[in-house]
């Protein structure tokens, strides 16, 4: 491919994917931007709303794994591509259909079988159409960029405007819309990559896919596995359960809470570039501890920053910033463990073990502890969690080619 034409079609890539994801995740977030006005019409408990998390966790990563896989052995990304945008956007619509605890929760399960498999396939498009000197910085755009605009920015205002105006289910059926078009488009613009060449050392079976415990083998893919675990959860608990503490023990109007999100929303937006770009000149492993242990400061500022909104909001920012690691061990660092081959399943790995760990035990269990206790009490864990994150990243080896070349060593 021509070096314009090459350019040009990476810019493509990155718009596209970034807005499918994008919406994807918009999709999500607005069940948790609407709790407040489902908690109040289904008269749902705190473990009620944590499960609703959980369930779409929970098959989130089971299609993250197996999805992921099924692709790398067929060698074809584009098909799962489709057929996701097109499952998942029906889904919201069947959200907003729901008429008590379980269909809506039906809806979000199924919805999360869809979308699991999504952003590792996603990675993995952006991996083969990207150059390593971008390839950290790509990845951010559409994960945090994008997803943060859409998903954290942009959605607490959209959903929480359209619920007030027309009711909680309109907000459903609108988030569904955006990625029945993003379908025609990625189906006519976005090419199938090239399969990347099997090697005898990579540890592939017959079929050609790496086998799960083969790639749990490489300590880089374990430890990104286990990073997901606390950093999915402590995404995962702060997304549900802090709109409900700002909204029941702060005070705060739903109006109020859904400003202070939107807000929170372009922090990961700041970070996906920032942290990534600075990946790619410095080295994978130090923005990893650092931005994983600066997650702690949100829901910390939640819980123990008395005074104004703005302050709180300000600490909480700047907390959430940290946020900016996730392409990096869900997608860049794995890819270049691997020297990006069986990437989809490997990514797959990463985003399950988090997903099953952190999104579906998580809440369910800090959904049960806020109802035991109090609305803290999930916060708390939150920010154990992040801190856990980045203690963790401390054992990472470094993959990115350049740093890798000026210490002439070579990825493990």
């Amino acid at each position: 491919m021509a070096g314009e034409h090459r350019v040009g079609y990476e810019l493509r890539v990155v718009l596209l994917l970034g807005l499918a994801y994008g919406f994807a995740f918009y999709d999500r977030m607005t069940m948790a931007f609407l709790s407040p006005f489902v908690v109040k019409d289904f008269a749902l408990s705190n473990a009620q709303v944590g499960a609703l998390g959980s369930g779409l966790s929970l098959t989130w990563a089971l299609g993250a794994y197996f999805i992921g896989r099924w692709s790398d052995r067929l060698g074809r990304r584009k098909p799962f591509l489709l057929g996701a945008l097109l499952i998942f956007s029906l889904c919201s619509v069947l959200s907003g259909l729901s008429t008590g605890f379980w269909p809506l929760l039906l809806s979000r399960i199924v919805m999360g079988a869809a979308e699991g498999p999504f952003l590792p396939i996603c990675l993995a498009i952006i991996a083969a159409a990207s150059p390593p000197r971008r390839r950290g910085l790509n990845s951010g755009i559409v994960q945090n960029g994008f997803g943060s605009l859409l998903g954290n920015a942009l959605a607490p205002l959209l959903v929480v405007a359209i619920a007030q105006h027309w009711g909680w289910r309109a907000s459903f059926y609108m988030a569904g819309l955006p990625g029945l078009l993003l379908l025609l488009l990625v189906w006519r613009f976005i090419h199938e990559p090239p399969a990347a060449p099997a090697t005898p050392s990579s540890p592939a079976g017959p079929d050609g896919a790496a086998g799960f415990l083969a790639m749990l083998a490489h300590r880089n893919i374990a430890l990104c596995a286990l990073i997901s675990c606390l950093a999915v959860g402590a995404i995962v608990l702060g997304s549900i359960f802090l709109p409900l503490y700002l909204v029941q023990v702060r005070g705060y109007t739903p109006s109020t809470m859904a400003k202070i999100m939107a807000i929170l929303g372009l922090c990961p937006v700041i970070g996906g570039v920032a942290v990534t770009w600075l990946s790619d000149r410095i080295g994978r492993r130090p923005p990893m501890i650092v931005f994983g242990l600066l997650m702690a400061l949100c829901p910390l500022a939640a819980l123990y920053v008395e005074g104004s909104a703005a302050l709180l909001t300000a600490l909480m920012f700047i907390g959430w910033i940290g946020i900016g690691i996730f392409p990096l061990f869900m997608g860049v660092i794995p890819a270049e463990t691997l020297a990006f081959r069986n990437t989809a399943a490997a990514m797959g790995i990463v985003v399950a073990v988090g997903e099953i760990v952190g999104g579906v035990i998580a809440p369910v269990v800090s959904g049960w502890i806020a109802d035991q206790s109090s609305l803290a009490l999930p916060l708390a864990i939150q920010a154990g969690m992040s801190l856990g994150a980045g203690l963790v990243a401390l054992g990472l080896r470094e993959t990115n080619p350049a740093v890798l070349a000026r210490r002439g060593s070579v990825t493990v």
